[in-house]
């Protein structure tokens, strides 16, 4: 029993000090940035040996990616209020989207140097950034599976994979990379009209389009669609328009 106890008060004791690395972190790399700090920093900001910090953090990306996973926690509090409202699917939609993009632009906006740990993230952590799309999927899935209860969406056969489609569709607005210097009003509009697009193609008078057998392949290959080869296509063309 005794021990039970020394091994809770040690983890307490170990969460705290994590915590206290992930502030100093979290402080010098929003003044400094992501690359002009060091491991060895940070210890120091703390009053510890550059060594014992890597008994918390193996590495600076390990350090980097708890503090987006801290960033991301907050959120998901917010999405869970959203899921639980009394409001339509379509709206609870939208405004699950338009608080994660209000939200990170704001980020952005206040904290210029945390971009540098979006893209640092994005390139050494491919799986990390897969875990959290799967996570907020969980959440449109839940809306998604609402609206169609309630007849405001057609039937939907894989909610999950219609997500994950909508995620791929509205990816300029998730990830401050795309916003291509864009002011946040702008970006709002572009949102709104593409979930018009997404919200029109789920809506119970929508039918599901045929599928397409394939991409259409280089310049020289036989198109799947037609049979015939893309230069004859082409010359096709250019004669038709002569």
């Amino acid at each position: 029993m005794f021990s039970h106890f020394v091994h809770i008060a040690q983890m307490s004791q170990t969460d705290d000090t994590r915590t206290m690395i992930l502030q100093a972190a979290v402080e010098r790399i929003l003044h400094y940035g992501y690359s002009k700090t060091t491991m060895a920093e940070i210890a120091k900001d703390c009053n510890m040996s550059a060594g014992n910090i890597y008994r918390f953090f193996a590495s600076k990306i390990d350090i980097a990616e708890a503090m987006a996973h801290k960033f991301n926690e907050e959120a998901y509090l917010t999405f869970e209020k959203i899921v639980a409202r009394k409001e339509t699917a379509s709206n609870r939609l939208r405004e699950l989207f338009h608080y994660d993009l209000a939200r990170t632009y704001s980020a952005i906006e206040d904290e210029a140097k945390i971009l540098e740990v979006a893209e640092v993230l994005s390139k050494e952590r491919p799986l990390y950034m897969n875990e959290k799309l799967a996570k907020e999927r969980v959440y449109l899935s839940a809306i998604l599976e609402d609206g169609v209860r309630a007849g405001e969406y057609r039937a939907l056969s894989n909610p999950n994979e219609i997500a994950e489609m909508w995620q791929a569709a509205l990816m300029k607005f998730r990830f401050p990379q795309l916003f291509s210097k864009l002011t946040l009003p702008k970006l709002q509009r572009e949102l709104d009209g593409v979930m018009d697009l997404l919200l029109a193609g789920i809506s119970p008078q929508s039918a599901v389009p045929a599928p397409w057998d394939g991409v259409t392949p280089a310049t020289g290959e036989v198109c799947p669609v037609t049979g015939k080869l893309i230069d004859s296509l082409e010359s096709t063309a250019l004669s038709e328009n002569r």
